[in-house]
C-alpha cells in the first residue's frame, strides 16, 4: 500500500499518564478530606450507567446527561492544561474513554442530537484541542478490550467498530480529524480475539472511515498477538510497543532499541514519532527486589510468581533500571506510562529521565 503522509511530525521526548489525574496528599489549601476530594473530582470524568439512564424520565435524562457534559468538558480542559503546564517531557495525556457518557447508546442519543447539545459538544472540545495543540500536548485515546474490529461475532464486530468511530469522532472534534495522525493523536487498540487474529484485523480496516483509518494504532499484548506476531500488520496500521507486555509474553525479554524489531516499529508510523508504553509489576509482588535490577522473570517465575500476577501493573515506576530502559528507548518513542498512580507515577519518572537525557533533547519537546 502507498505511504500516507503526516500532516505533522512530533518532536520529543515525551512522556505522559492515563486518564485519571490523582491529587497529591494535600495539606494547604485542602484541609480536610472533603474538599481534596472535591478538588479530585474537578480534575477527573464521570460517568452514569446505561442502565441509571434508562430509569429517568425524559427531562431529568436530558438534565442528567448535559450535567455529565459539562463537568467532564471542564475535567478535561482542566486536565490538558495541568499537561501543558508541565515540563516539556510531561506534555502527553491519554484522555478517558468516558467523554460523553451514553453517546452510543439509545437511551441517549436523541440528547445528543439536540442542537443545543451539539453545540456544548463542538465548541467545548475545539476549545480543549486548541489548548492541547498550544501546548505541544500530545493526546491519545485507548477503547476498553471490547473495542475489536475483527470479531467472529458479528454484533461484536459491528459494536467495536461503532466505539472505535465514536473516538474518532471525538478526535475530530478535538482538532485531529484531518490527515495521518495530526500532532501525534491516535487511537491505539489491541487486536482482540484470538481466532480471527491478523488477517482477519487486516480484513477489516476497510470497513472503518478515513478518519479512524488514519488516527489507529494496534499494540502487542502478553496473550495471544506478541510483538513479533503484531508487526505481521506492520504495513497497515503503525504498531505501539509496550515493553511490559512484551517482557511478559517473551517470558524474559528486554527488548534494546537497536533490536531490528524497533526500526519495523518505527516505520509503521510512517513520519510520526511513534508512542510506546512501559508499566512494571506491582512492589508488593517483589517487595525487596533491587530497584536498580532488571526484575529476571525466570528467577521471578522459579519463586512462584505465575506470569499473570507479573503482569499487573505497580503504583509507581519504582524499578530505576526499567526507567533506565524507558530513556533510552526515548531516542525514538513517547511513552505512555501505565502505573496506577498516574500523573504521580509519570512526574517521578519523567523527573528521573529528565536528569538522564541531553538538555536539547528535552528542549526538542517544547
Amino acid at each position: 500500500m502507498s505511504a500516507p503522509t503526516s500532516t505533522s511530525t512530533v518532536s520529543g521526548p515525551r512522556l505522559g499518564f492515563c486518564c485519571k489525574f490523582i491529587l497529591e496528599a494535600p495539606p494547604e489549601p485542602f484541609k480536610t478530606l472533603r474538599a481534596a476530594r472535591e478538588a479530585t473530582l474537578q480534575m477527573n470524568l464521570t460517568h452514569a450507567t446505561m442502565a441509571h439512564l434508562k430509569t429517568l424520565a425524559p427531562a431529568a435524562r436530558r438534565a442528567k446527561i448535559e450535567g455529565l457534559v459539562r463537568h467532564n468538558l471542564g475535567a478535561l480542559e482542566r486536565q490538558v492544561a495541568w499537561v501543558a503546564a508541565r515540563p516539556p517531557i510531561e506534555r502527553l495525556l491519554r484522555i478517558a474513554s468516558n467523554v460523553l457518557p451514553g453517546y452510543t447508546h439509545a437511551v441517549a442519543q436523541d440528547v445528543y442530537a439536540e442542537p443545543e447539545m451539539r453545540r456544548l459538544v463542538e465548541e467545548g472540545l475545539a476549545r480543549i484541542g486548541d489548548i492541547a495543540r498550544a501546548g505541544a500536548v500530545r493526546l491519545s485515546f485507548h477503547p476498553g478490550p471490547f473495542c475489536v474490529i475483527a470479531s467472529q461475532n458479528p454484533n461484536a464486530q459491528r459494536n467495536g467498530i461503532e466505539e472505535l468511530e465514536h473516538h474518532a469522532e471525538l478526535m475530530a472534534m478535538l482538532g485531529y480529524g484531518r490527515g495521518w495522525h495530526p500532532h501525534g493523536a491516535h487511537i491505539n487498540i489491541h487486536v482482540g480475539a484470538r481466532d480471527p487474529g491478523i488477517e482477519g484485523f487486516r480484513a477489516s480496516l476497510p470497513k472503518l472511515s478515513q478518519t479512524a483509518r488514519d488516527l489507529l494504532t494496534v499494540e502487542n499484548d502478553e496473550n495471544f498477538f506478541g510483538l513479533d506476531t503484531v508487526l505481521g500488520l506492520a504495513d497497515v496500521v503503525p504498531v505501539v510497543l509496550d515493553l511490559h507486555h512484551h517482557w511478559v509474553e517473551s517470558r524474559g525479554e528486554y527488548i534494546a532499541p537497536d533490536d531490528p524489531r524497533i526500526a519495523r516499529v518505527r516505520d509503521s508510523w510512517r513520519g510520526v514519532r511513534p508512542v510506546a508504553h512501559i508499566s512494571v509489576s506491582r512492589e508488593g509482588l517483589l517487595e525487596g527486589h533491587d530497584p536498580g535490577a532488571l526484575p529476571d522473570f525466570t528467577t521471578l517465575t522459579e519463586a512462584g510468581h505465575n506470569w499473570r500476577d507479573l503482569a499487573a501493573h505497580s503504583d509507581m515506576m519504582w524499578n530505576r533500571a526499567v526507567n533506565a530502559l524507558v530513556a533510552r528507548h526515548m531516542a525514538w518513542a513517547d511513552f505512555e506510562i501505565e502505573a496506577k498512580s498516574k500523573n504521580l507515577a509519570s512526574a517521578g519518572i519523567a523527573a528521573e529521565i529528565a536528569a538522564a537525557l541531553p538538555t536539547a533533547q528535552i528542549e526538542a519537546a517544547a
